[in-house]
This record gives structure tokens, C-alpha cells and sequence, in this order.
């Protein structure tokens, strides 16, 4: 029998790419690639690794051979040629982990030192540089080590950060990681899907139900999300506590109007047990529908971690016209006796998210409890890079 490829990926691989802490071992792993010992890792969303591997295979290349595919991971014994590296520590300088101060315990004086006076400088004149090549291209960021990251905490939020900063499809750069006597070699994010790329993939005839094998044992997983729509995905919020980013991104990748419209109607016609009601029209975020980068330069080449906190890029759409104007068609379909909006909703928007719920006519039904957490808890709301409790108010 000829050896088959072996190709982790989803969520899980997304998450485990590099050197990981592992919650039921509380223990910092290996990737999962490592521990899986199979040939190549495709994380994110992977439509399109997918399809130029499966060509690639057809046209001949060996699994072996295929070491360039975006989304992608593989081991490798160096670089790869024609690759430039660079240490993390160049780009981040990894920090102290400074101790959780004691709300009665501060003891220290009051400052009293007066302020020094700055130096004066001579002006230096300014020169007009030729523009240079992408300097992401073919580059490389050579992370700490697993046998590094696995007992220093520092070096393994140093790792983490870097991580999140090579996530723009644009300008992120290739990331190589030591375990053992070999290295990860992760390929940067894959360009995002097209509007109408989005379609043809939500167009395949898929079935929405569970496999026969499974006969008529229940499923809480399937349960959750059988009458749910995804209108889009990517989230550009930034969360600390969230993993969108390492597994989607930040840029909106959204469904047109039509897409969406015809698969409620789908689900309305052949979806067994349905009543009339959409559990969720959403995603990883509620209110971020056809929201992008105005500047298409920006969008290439920027590595901020959100474009919402601390305030609202000023390059930002926030022009949440598509996301009523869905709202509206779907609740006037015929034979749909209710939406609910499951999804968290970013307060970050501010009085543009108000805006969108009045203008929209009834508020979306939603349960509190699936709002962004981070929302809730002023004292956290900077650790998590969320809006804090105030942005409730408006609501």
C-alpha cells in the first residue's frame, strides 16, 4: 500500500502550530505537528491550501516536495533557500513579568524628582530614500526554541506576541521554530477569500445534517448550530483571550446578501425539525459584517494587533448599512418567524453600534450572557483589549 499523506488541520492545528500550553496537561507542548508526526499542518481556514496541495499532488509533486503552500506548516532541518532570517528578540524584547501588585500593600513615597531638561539636538536634514523591496518577502523570524519556551514564561509570551504580529497576509513573515533537531517552518497567512469566493464555498451542496453512522443519537454540537448562519469570518478586535486571530485573522472575509439569503431559505426548506426561527446570523463577531480597511495600502502592511482598541482606526469602514439592510430581508422572509443574533457583539463601535440596532428596528434578540466578556470587567478591559463597562451604558 503507497504511504498516505498525513495533513492535520481545523481549529485544533491552528491553535497547536507552534509550541503550545496544553490546558488538561498544564504543561507547554510541542506542535502538533511534531507530536502527530505527520507531513504537513494546514492551519486557518483552508480552502486554499487545500486546493493548490490537492493540484500540486495531481500534477506529480510528492508531499515531501510541497514546502511553500501559504496556511501552511512542515519540519524542516533549515531554512528554506533563499530565505533571510531574523530573531524574534530583533522585532520584541521580551520583558520581566512584573508581580501582581497588593491594592493595600503600596508603601512607596510620592515622586519628588523634578523633571529634567532635554538635551538640545542639531536639526539633521532630511533625505528622500528610493522605495525599497518588500523587506517581508522571503524573510523569516526565527522564534524561541520549545526547550526555551517551555520553562520561561517570558520567552513564551515573546513567542506568542510575535505570533499575533505575523498574522496580515500583506506583510507577515515566515516563522521557524527549534524542536529538537528540527524546526517548524510556518508558512505566512493565506490571502482571504473573495466575497464571491466565500459564496462558491458556502454553495457546495452540503447536506446540514449529521452522518447516517450516527443514526439518532443526539448531538449537542449539531444542535447548536443547525439553524445557525455564518455571514463572514475574521475578527478584528484583538481580544487577548481569543483565538480568531490565530485561526482567521483580522480581515473580514464576508458572504454577499444573496449567499446568505439563500441559505436560509435552504434551511427553511429542507432542514428537518426547523420552526421558523435562525438561532444566529453572525460569526466571530455579530457586528463586524462587511466592516474592512478603507486603505487598501494600510490593510497590506499594517501589524497593529486591533484596529478598535485603544480607539477606533481611523482607516476603519464603519458603515454598518449591508449589516441592516440583511437584517431587514431576512426577517420579511416568508415562513421565518424569528432571527436571533447568538453571536458577541464588539462594543468598541461605540454610539456607532447604537445606531445600528435602531436603525435596524427591533433590537436583534440576543442572551447577555454571549456578550464579549472582557466587556463586563473594568478592572481587566485593558489586560483583555476590550471596550470597558462604560460603552454598556449607551445600550
Amino acid at each position: 500500500m503507497e504511504r498516505c499523506a498525513g495533513d492535520p488541520r481545523g481549529i485544533e492545528a491552528s491553535l497547536r502550530r507552534t509550541a503550545h500550553y496544553d490546558y488538561w496537561s498544564d504543561t507547554v507542548r510541542r506542535s502538533v505537528l511534531v507530536d502527530s508526526k505527520a507531513d504537513m499542518l494546514m492551519f486557518g481556514n483552508g480552502e486554499r491550501p487545500l486546493v493548490e496541495v490537492a493540484h500540486r499532488l495531481a500534477m506529480g509533486e510528492t508531499i515531501d516536495q510541497i514546502r511553500d503552500v501559504r496556511n501552511t506548516a512542515i519540519m524542516v532541518k533549515e531554512a528554506l533557500p533563499g530565505w533571510s532570517g531574523v530573531d524574534s528578540t530583533r522585532l520584541d524584547t521580551p520583558g520581566k513579568i512584573d508581580p501582581i501588585p497588593h491594592p493595600y500593600g503600596e508603601d512607596l513615597p510620592c515622586a519628588d524628582n523634578k523633571p529634567v531638561a532635554p538635551k538640545k539636538q542639531e536639526a539633521k536634514s532630511i533625505t528622500v530614500q528610493p522605495p525599497r523591496p518588500k523587506p517581508w518577502e522571503k524573510t523569516y523570524v526565527l522564534l524561541p526554541s520549545f526547550e526555551k519556551v517551555k520553562g520561561d514564561k517570558v520567552l513564551y509570551a515573546h513567542a506568542s506576541r510575535i505570533l499575533h504580529h505575523e498574522t496580515n497576509p500583506g506583510c507577515a513573515r515566515a516563522l521557524m521554530q527549534k524542536h529538537g533537531e528540527r524546526y517548524i517552518w510556518i508558512n505566512p497567512p493565506a490571502i482571504p477569500l473573495s466575497t464571491e469566493e466565500m459564496d462558491s464555498v458556502f454553495a457546495l451542496p452540503y447536506k446540514r445534517v449529521p452522518h447516517p453512522s450516527y443514526g439518532d443519537a443526539r448531538i449537542p454540537a449539531y444542535e447548536m448550530i443547525r439553524f445557525s448562519i455564518n455571514i463572514m469570518r475574521g475578527c478584528f478586535g484583538g481580544c487577548s483571550f481569543c483565538s480568531i486571530t490565530e485561526h482567521e485573522g483580522r480581515i473580514i472575509q464576508s458572504r454577499s446578501e444573496d449567499s446568505i439569503i439563500n441559505e436560509i431559505e435552504a434551511i427553511r426548506d429542507t432542514v428537518p425539525g426547523f420552526t421558523g426561527v435562525i438561532s444566529d446570523l453572525g460569526g466571530p463577531t455579530a457586528n463586524m459584517y462587511m466592516l474592512r480597511c478603507k486603505s487598501p495600502r494600510a490593510e497590506q502592511t499594517c501589524r497593529r494587533l486591533s484596529c478598535v482598541y485603544p480607539d477606533i482606526c481611523p482607516h476603519m469602514d464603519t458603515n454598518h448599512e449591508p449589516t441592516i439592510n440583511l437584517y431587514r430581508r431576512a426577517r420579511e422572509l416568508k415562513g421565518i418567524k424569528k432571527i436571533l443574533i447568538a453571536s458577541g457583539v464588539r462594543y468598541g463601535h461605540r454610539g456607532r453600534r447604537s445606531a445600528l440596532y435602531q436603525r435596524a428596528g427591533d433590537p436583534p434578540r440576543r442572551r447577555l450572557s454571549e456578550d464579549r466578556p472582557g466587556a463586563y470587567r473594568r478592572g481587566t478591559a485593558v489586560e483583555d483589549d476590550e471596550a470597558g463597562n462604560g460603552q454598556l451604558r449607551p445600550l
